[in-house]
This record gives C-alpha cells, structure tokens and sequence, in this order.
C-alpha cells in the first residue's frame, strides 16, 4: 500500500492503458506518481491441518439414532444398523434412508 505524501490518503492504482505507464493516484488531491520498475511479491501460506472434533460424540448418536435388525450390510452383512431419513429431493419424493452398520461403521442408503 502506498499513501500519498501530500494528504495521506492511499493511493489508488492505475492501470497501464495503451501508451500510458501505471501509476498511483490519489483520490482527493492531483498527486500523482508513475509506477517504473515492477516488483513481484511472492507469498507462501503454509496450511496447518487440525484435527477435526465430532459434532456429536458416539455416545450422542446412540442415543439419537433408531436401530432396526430389518438390513444387513453391504460389507460384513451385520443384520443390525441405525438409521435416519433426510428429505433428499422435492417435497412430493419419499425421504431417503441413510443406515449406519452398528459393527463396521459402513453408511449406506436405500431409497
């Protein structure tokens, strides 16, 4: 950021149009400065990854969930599982069922 030296206000940045250079301008008084060397600034963030807390502990969602024996699971065909429905589509389209494995912890859906 630039400021201007005559007001102090930031300068605004002017971009190059056909044979006029670039240049900063300042929005209250006539300053006006010619920008003649670029300067490429180069930024490197370093993302820190964090660990994700539950929203609801296990505990929670047992207590929260409906259990039926009337499935069994795609992947170690468990014959027990909970269950919750979201309404997925248009208001007129049934729910759709989402089941959770109370073995393996597989989510799977049934429409």
């Amino acid at each position: 950021m630039e400021f201007c030296p005559t007001c102090g206000n930031m300068l605004l940045y002017e971009l190059p149009h056909m044979d006029r250079p670039a240049s900063f301008s300042c929005p209250t008084c006539p300053y006006a400065c010619q920008i003649e060397t670029k300067v490429k600034i180069k930024r490197h963030l370093r993302l820190v990854k964090k660990p994700i807390d539950p929203i609801f502990s296990e505990d929670d969602q047992n207590i929260n969930s409906n259990k039926t024996t009337g499935v069994s699971c795609p992947d170690c065909n468990h014959g027990e599982a909970t269950f919750f429905q979201v309404q997925t589509r248009s208001a007129d389209e049934p729910m759709t069922i989402f089941y959770t494995c109370t073995k393996c912890k597989r989510t799977w859906t049934e429409n």
